[in-house]
């Protein structure tokens, strides 16, 4: 998963013909830290159809404020700059639940809001 570095990298990347999945998080998060594992697998799954990328909370609070994501782990499916849909709630996210939300962006379905 590619860490965003600048607010321009971040603006670029959600331009992407290719849907781009963008996982909010914190170092200091535990719900952020309990998804870590898995994540690597779910990425290198779905690797075909979107990317991802990876935004902290830390680096770029203005992104998280103009996005309205107030909770982490969140997730938001972007293409050429527009929102496409977004899981974000204030439970831990297990594996199942992320493959979910990846399989209606993959379809064209938007997302899960929680």
């Amino acid at each position: 998963m590619k860490e965003m570095k600048t607010q321009q990298e971040f603006d670029e990347a959600i331009l992407s013909t290719k849907p781009v999945v963008a996982k909010f998080y914190a170092d200091w998060c535990p719900d952020c830290q309990r998804i870590d594992p898995f994540m690597p697998a779910v990425e290198e799954a779905y690797k075909e159809k979107m990317d991802m990328i990876a935004v902290n909370r830390d680096h770029f609070p203005e992104v998280f404020e103009k996005l309205d994501v107030f909770g982490i782990p969140s997730f938001i499916a972007f293409q050429e700059g527009k929102e496409l849909g977004r899981f974000v709630s204030k439970l831990g996210k297990s594996q199942e639940e992320v493959e979910q939300f990846l399989d209606q962006i993959a379809e064209g379905k938007g997302g899960l809001k929680g």
